[in-house]
């Protein structure tokens, strides 16, 4: 008669060993190979509505690309407003884990970790936490490098709000009620794990003045940036919907 082993959870396995931090597997428990390629775990915009799957595939299919001028043609258009009266803690404290309306709410684990365990690889926690990360290897969707991360240097992996804060600021959030601008900021979905030295070169901007310098994510980055826009009502403005359009072939 053959008898099967049980395995363990891989959170019970860390539970029986001491380490100065514990590494879990990825992609569901299932261990990662270590010969794939980098982004190959990312999800494509359009199979990834909530912003729960890892990073951000290209869009090159040619159905799909007609699905993002369609979707980015629907975008309304306005000029962008002043930034007087804007600041971060208009949209809530930072990583809040109250944003209610947004997944990974009130999981007992900050925004900026949960984007670090979506998206990360070979996590590492701070000992005696599940939540907080304490290294990774980033697939960093916007150079198209890997970035092995430690949490000394902090500032090399920086979260990107897609469509920026101040400029959804300009754009009209600046009228909207508090809860809804802690939606936004809090929104996986508006949020990408990043180098850090291009999420500072991008600031506010908007995709007519700032892309990806990985040319072949950039449709699915005009994707996401629209995705955003529609689900918040978010209008753009007209150059930043003619560049978005220009990046999937429109």
């Amino acid at each position: 008669m053959l008898t099967r082993r049980r395995s363990l959870p891989a959170a019970a396995l860390c539970g029986l060993v001491v380490l100065s931090g514990c590494t879990l597997p990825v992609d569901g428990g299932q261990e990662s190979s270590g010969g794939s390629a980098p982004g190959a775990r990312a999800a494509s915009p359009f199979r990834n509505p909530d912003g729960t799957e890892p990073g951000l595939a290209p869009v090159t299919a040619e159905g799909e690309r007609a699905r993002a001028r369609t979707l980015i043609d629907g975008l309304a258009t306005k000029g962008r407003g002043p930034r007087t009266g804007y600041e971060r803690d208009a949209f809530g404290h930072a990583w809040l884990d109250k944003a209610d309306g947004v997944p990974f709410a009130r999981n007992g684990c900050d925004t900026r970790n949960d984007l670090l365990r979506r998206d990360g690889r070979e996590l590492r926690f701070r000992d005696g936490s599940d939540c907080v990360v304490v290294a990774m290897t980033l697939d960093d969707p916007y150079t198209g490098t890997t970035i092995d991360w430690r949490k000394q240097k902090a500032a090399e992996v920086q979260i990107d709000h897609v469509v920026p804060l101040s400029y959804a600021w300009q754009m009209g959030a600046s009228r909207w009620s508090d809860a809804k601008r802690k939606r936004l900021a809090n929104d996986p979905l508006n949020l990408l794990p990043v180098q850090g030295r291009a999420n500072s070169a991008k600031g506010d901007s908007g995709p007519a003045s700032w892309l990806p310098p990985a040319k072949g994510i950039r449709c699915a980055y005009a994707v996401r940036f629209a995705q955003v826009a529609e689900k918040y009502e978010l209008p753009v403005t007209a150059p930043d919907r003619t560049a978005m359009l220009g990046q999937c072939g429109g």
